[in-house]
C-alpha cells in the first residue's frame, strides 16, 4: 500500500504563529495607550502623598522603588487617615503580594533571559500583566510587557514629581478623579478576557468578597481574600462535573 507523501507546503510555519494575527505596531499602540493613560495618574499620587505628609524625596522614592500604584495609594491613604506607619506599610505589602502571582504566570509566558529577569520583575504590575496576557503569542507578550512597562515607569515617576511639586495648586485630588484612571484601564483590559461562565463567576465572586470585606478588614487584606474566588469556583465546578459524571454512570 502506497503512503501519501507529505508535501512541504502542507505545514505552514506562519499558520501556527499566533503573533502573525496581531502586528507589532498594534501591540505597541495598545501598550502605549495603557502606559500613557495609567502613567498620568501618577500626578494624583504625587499630590496625595504630599498631602499625607510625605516630602518630595519620600514621594519620588516610593514611585521609583515600589512602583505599584495600588500599594502606593494604600500606603499614603492610610497615613492620611492617621494610621500607624507600620500598619500602613503592612497593608501596602499585602496588597502588593499579588504581583508575585503575576510573576509566576509571566515567567512561563515571557521566558526572559536570566540577566534581565531582576529588572523585569520590577515592572510586574497589573497593567503590564494584563497587556502581556492579552497578546496571542510570546513575541507579542514580550513586546507588550516591555513597551507598557517602560512607558508607564517613565510617566508614572515624572507625573509623581510634577504632582508633588504642584500639590498645593491642585487641591482636592478626589474631585479630579485622577486616582480612578489606573483601575478603570485595568478593568477595560480585563473585561474582554472574561469569555466563559467560569471566568465571569470568578470575577463576580472576587468583586463580592473584595467589596464586602473592605469595611471590616485592613487595607490590602480584602484583595488577598478575593483571590480565593478562583480556587472556590474551580472547586465548585469540579464538584458539579463529578456529580454529573456519577449521575450519568448510574443511568447506564
Amino acid at each position: 500500500m502506497k503512503r501519501d507523501a507529505v508535501k512541504p507546503e502542507a505545514v505552514k510555519p506562519d499558520a501556527v504563529k499566533p503573533d502573525a494575527v496581531k502586528p507589532d505596531a498594534a501591540v505597541v499602540r495598545d501598550s502605549l495607550g495603557v502606559g500613557v493613560a495609567v502613567g498620568l495618574s501618577g500626578f494624583a499620587f504625587g499630590v496625595t502623598a504630599v498631602g499625607a505628609g510625605l516630602d518630595l524625596l519620600q514621594t519620588c522614592a516610593l514611585s521609583l522603588l515600589v512602583f505599584t500604584g495600588a500599594s502606593q495609594f494604600a500606603l499614603v491613604g492610610a497615613l492620611a487617615a492617621g494610621g500607624n506607619p507600620f500598619t500602613a506599610a503592612a497593608g501596602a505589602f499585602f496588597l502588593g503580594t499579588r504581583n508575585a502571582f503575576y510573576g509566576l504566570r509571566l515567567s512561563q509566558l515571557l521566558r526572559l533571559p536570566r540577566a534581565v529577569r531582576p529588572a523585569a520583575a520590577h515592572w510586574v504590575i497589573d497593567e503590564t500583566t494584563a497587556v502581556a496576557l492579552a497578546q496571542p503569542g510570546r513575541r507579542g507578550a514580550r513586546l507588550g510587557f516591555t513597551v507598557t512597562g517602560l512607558t508607564l515607569y517613565v510617566l508614572w515617576n515624572l507625573t509623581t514629581l510634577l504632582g508633588a511639586l504642584g500639590a498645593e495648586a491642585v487641591g482636592d485630588t478626589d474631585a479630579w478623579g485622577l486616582d480612578a484612571a489606573g483601575p478603570a484601564v485595568f478593568l477595560a483590559l480585563l473585561a474582554p478576557m472574561l469569555r466563559t461562565t467560569t471566568d465571569r463567576a470568578v470575577a463576580g465572586l472576587a468583586v463580592v468578597l473584595g467589596l464586602g470585606l473592605l469595611p471590616v478588614l485592613p487595607a490590602g487584606v480584602p484583595v488577598l481574600v478575593a483571590a480565593l474566588a478562583a480556587p472556590a469556583v474551580l472547586w465548585a465546578r469540579g464538584r458539579m462535573t463529578a456529580r454529573r459524571t456519577a449521575g450519568g454512570g448510574e443511568e447506564r
